[in-house]
């Protein structure tokens, strides 16, 4: 079971150009920040951070990860589900504390992580404070088999206790990372939003210069230089160890991501032939780095799925322009009470056994 941070009570975030406030490094024992700006004087009642837990739990390899679990409170039958946010890279788990918030006060149980290198659960020293990434071995694999797949696995502990089913909310390669499980029939149903291919072709070509500066000239240059790739400092996110970074390269070059590596395609769709859970996958027409089209190539890889794909058009969805992470601001909230509509709807049996 997972055993409550110590560490003291959330602070106000201290603010930042990105959406997700990316801080300064920090001892990674700190529990999360949970608030923004203006919390607490007529801000946004989803930013609150009461009856939220910081956790700490053991991937399988024993690395130390920071979880957070916005529990239900009520006697039997108050929890509709248990569900697993997984989210983007180099996206930390506190800018899906929002959604988070809202599927809770619908009654379900909410689990957010930080995937091994990321905010709290980047590596410390022996002091205890926040390392720096250079030198530190972490891969896109391990973020799927261990790290998510942890939290996965601690969910669905306590969702048997709760007899509920567990599901998966997904942003990005939190939609790839389903099929990385060690045991992905833990997981009833996934909506995923923006999960796509990330190969340049998919792109618009403003998108497409961007992206392939980005893979061939400052990210090889700076990832050399420093041991890590500086996301940071380029405006991405936050700082992302040398192997993630190495391998979403690696994968972005083929039109359907992994599945088109020679060395790695074939282990990959015989690993995805595993999820027979409903998968309903969200992309905006606005979205330069996981439009429709790249969707449908990559969720082509869950062969055994029942896929529902679902175009978002910005300009009559009711939410705004969307791009790459607004599927998750306060103006998508239309878009979470459909979620968690479809999940009810296609994943509310509990695991036999």
């Amino acid at each position: 079971m997972p055993l409550p941070d110590p560490a003291p009570a959330p602070s106000r975030d201290a603010g930042g150009a990105l959406p997700y406030r990316p801080r300064r490094a920090t001892p990674a024992s700190r529990a999360p920040d949970l608030r923004v700006v203006g919390a607490g004087d007529g801000a946004d009642p989803l930013d609150s951070d009461a009856a939220v837990e910081p956790l700490w739990l053991h991937a399988a390899d024993g690395y130390r990860l920071g979880v957070t679990r916005y529990p239900v409170v009520g006697g039997p039958g108050a929890v509709r589900a248990h569900v697993v946010v997984a989210g983007a890279i180099g996206v930390p788990q506190r800018f899906y504390r929002r959604f988070a918030a809202f599927a809770r006060a619908r009654g379900h149980v909410v689990w957010t992580v930080d995937y091994r290198g990321v905010d709290r659960s980047a590596p410390v020293d022996g002091a205890g404070a926040r390392a720096s990434l250079r030198g530190f071995a972490a891969t896109l694999l391990d973020w799927g088999r261990l790290d998510l797949a942890a939290v996965v696995a601690a969910a669905a502990d306590l969702a048997r206790h709760d007899g509920a089913p567990v599901w998966l909310v997904a942003h990005s390669f939190g939609g790839h990372a389903l099929g990385l499980l060690p045991d992905p029939a833990l997981v009833r149903a996934c909506y995923t939003f923006g999960t796509g291919a990330g190969w340049h072709g998919w792109m618009a070509p403003a998108e497409r210069a961007r992206v392939l500066a980005l893979w061939h000239v400052a990210g090889p240059v700076l990832t050399g230089a420093l041991g890590y790739t500086p996301w940071r400092r380029m405006g991405m996110g936050e700082d992302l160890p040398r192997g993630v970074y190495r391998q979403w390269k690696r994968w972005c070059r083929y039109p359907d991501y992994w599945f088109g590596d020679p060395a790695d395609g074939t282990a990959m769709r015989a690993r995805f032939a595993r999820v027979r859970a409903p998968i309903a996958a969200a992309s905006a027409t606005d979205d330069p780095w996981s439009p429709p089209r790249s969707r449908d190539a990559f969720m082509a890889g869950y062969a055994n799925a029942a896929v529902t794909c679902v175009d978002l058009d910005p300009a009559t969805s009711g939410t705004g322009p969307l791009g790459h992470l607004g599927y998750f601001r306060p103006a998508a909230r239309v878009l979470w009470e459909t979620a968690l509509d479809w999940l009810a709807a296609h994943g509310t049996r509990t695991r036999p056994g």
